[in-house]
């Protein structure tokens, strides 16, 4: 795989997709979840958004935030602010409760 540290040019990108073998990449991944080589990642803000069944765009406006801000603290690259942690914690622990504050 190429290195993340760069972007690759047009044809840099075009020669390393040439050599990729697609359907075993896909079965070696299907080998290493049987195998339970595979971790899902999940985060304290994906299992509070989950609670509440909104979406993402739907908890975003819930909290205030952009979608891209949400989607930051769920995949770990940025850190909710002091009150956002607070609201998380309360979708956390009780969504019923963020959801009807939301509705008035």
């Amino acid at each position: 795989m190429p290195s993340k540290s760069k972007a690759l040019t047009d044809a840099e990108l075009t020669a390393y997709e040439a050599k990729r073998d697609l359907a075993a990449e896909l079965l070696q991944s299907v080998r290493e979840m049987k195998a339970g080589q595979v971790r899902v990642i999940s985060s304290p803000v994906i299992e509070a958004r989950n609670k509440t069944g909104l979406s993402q765009s739907q908890f975003a406006a819930l909290m205030g935030v952009s979608v891209r801000t949400l989607q930051g603290w769920e995949q770990g690259r940025k850190q909710p602010s002091g009150a956002a942690r607070t609201l998380l914690a309360i979708a956390s622990t009780n969504p019923k409760a963020l959801l009807a504050v939301a509705q008035k």
